[in-house]
């Protein structure tokens, strides 16, 4: 019997398309094994990878004793990798989200540039989706607006707000 685990990612990578790293989030924490742990291990695993993908036309891949799955949009490949016990719908959800995500973010215009200048949002956008190798949420629309919300707790401190109010409404908002 297979033990069951919330720590279902390895790792979540983002190369362009030459194989260069734009972004890589490995993730060890409840892995029986040991992972990719230096940048030289990681580095040799994506650039692996990716001339193992390049040319590939499916979806999903067993590699290294992983399973893999990647997607290519424009100039970017995106990579899930799982555990090889791992279920596959449930892996390609989670990477279907997050590159859905990623592209509404970026008002449906995944390349490279838009990718880099943009880096903080889809940093963000994978930290809504994947925290710590457990998979959060699935649905694009969800992890997009969640990225894009204003913060609920800053306080409007607008001049016309601040001029109609008295010394003593002040000191009770600043006191909140």
């Amino acid at each position: 019997m297979v033990n069951l685990s919330l720590y279902t990612v390895r790792a979540v990578v983002m190369l362009d398309s030459e194989g260069n790293r734009l972004l890589a989030k490995y993730f060890t924490r409840g892995q029986n094994t040991a992972g990719y742990k230096t940048a030289k291990e990681q580095k040799k695993f994506e650039s692996e990878l990716f001339g193992k993908t390049r040319k590939s036309t499916s979806e999903i891949i067993l590699y290294d004793g992983q399973t893999v799955l990647f997607k290519y949009v424009n100039d970017v490949y995106f990579y899930l990798v799982g555990n090889p016990e791992e279920n596959e719908l449930l892996l390609s959800s989670v990477l279907n989200g997050l590159v859905e995500a990623i592209s509404i973010l970026l008002k449906h215009n995944i390349d490279k540039r838009s990718l880099l200048d943009n880096l903080d949002m889809i940093v963000l956008a994978m930290d809504e989706a994947i925290d710590d190798g457990i998979a959060l949420e699935t649905d694009p629309n969800v992890i997009a607006s969640n990225v894009s919300k204003r913060g609920v707790d800053t306080i409007d401190v607008s001049l016309s707000n601040l001029n109609e109010q008295t010394i003593m409404d002040a000191y009770k908002q600043a006191k909140e």
